[in-house]
């Protein structure tokens, strides 16, 4: 069944390019009334004239994840100034592809923050408001990332491994509650994230699937029963993983030396 879109109110972090602007101006596009949250202003001001032009309502918020503190008050603000929340997305993330013996831990917290923290933050902050009306809904996007092990991303695997978890969990405890969780799982997608700074090249030299087409996969996911979903389907890679990890790590190793 598909989710009725139109008038509900989304809040998606990450939103200035990417998935979160696909998705920003896909649920726009379908009358949703869309609040955006990323760090870069100007991106950020680009995809709103966009989804402005279908949901004239839409707003922004220019605000850095990895300031977890000042996430709290973000949340409200937007809560507030949108009349209330029906969906929050959590698709903000950043990579840090390094052996994990060049890693420092600052770096991997800073990926923790951003990828986990600050949708764990988000959702704790909107959660009490969603419980009292009865109704919500939290996506977080992961990443096949989340489920699977990939050389040099040891940070992003963790920040995404965690965010798995907590969505499974937070699911559990939200059961009949009203408030629903949709874990996305998405794979190799045409984004910045492949260009970051401080990251080393992909070894990764596959084919990715474009930003819009994962966005269409999203926006599908929220009228689905399950809880989760990868967008495209690598639900076997995943299976072979869990059917022989020490066979997968071997091979997964090997690719990466080649």
């Amino acid at each position: 069944m598909a989710y009725p879109v139109a008038g509900k109110k989304v809040l998606i972090t990450g939103a200035s390019s990417g998935l979160g602007a696909a998705l920003a101006r896909g649920l726009a596009g379908r009358e949703a009334v869309v609040g955006l949250i990323a760090r870069r202003q100007d991106r950020l001001a680009e995809v709103l004239a966009d989804c402005r032009r279908t949901s004239p309502e839409s707003a922004m918020w220019a605000a850095d994840l990895a300031d977890t503190a000042a996430l709290h008050d973000l949340a409200l603000g937007a809560w507030d100034a949108l009349g209330g929340i029906d969906v929050l997305v959590n698709n903000a993330a950043m990579p840090k592809r390094r052996p994990v013996a060049a890693l420092e831990p600052d770096e991997v917290e800073h990926v923790m923050r951003v990828n986990f923290v600050a949708p764990m933050r988000l959702t704790l902050a909107l959660l009490p408001r969603m419980l009292a009306r009865r109704s919500g809904m939290i996506v977080n996007v992961s990443s096949v990332g989340g489920r699977l092990p990939i050389i040099h991303e040891s940070a992003y695997c963790a920040s995404k491994f965690a965010l798995c978890g907590w969505s499974e969990a937070v699911a559990v405890d939200l059961h009949g509650s009203g408030v629903s969780v949709k874990l996305i799982e998405p794979g190799p997608v045409d984004t910045e994230i492949w260009d970051h700074p401080g990251s080393e090249e992909p070894l990764y030299r596959g084919p990715k699937v474009p930003a819009a087409e994962v966005a269409e996969g999203i926006i599908e996911a929220l009228g689905s029963d399950r809880i989760e979903h990868y967008v495209p389907d690598l639900r076997a890679v995943v299976d072979a993983k869990n059917a022989d990890l020490d066979a997968f790590v071997a091979g997964a190793a090997a690719m990466g030396r080649s």
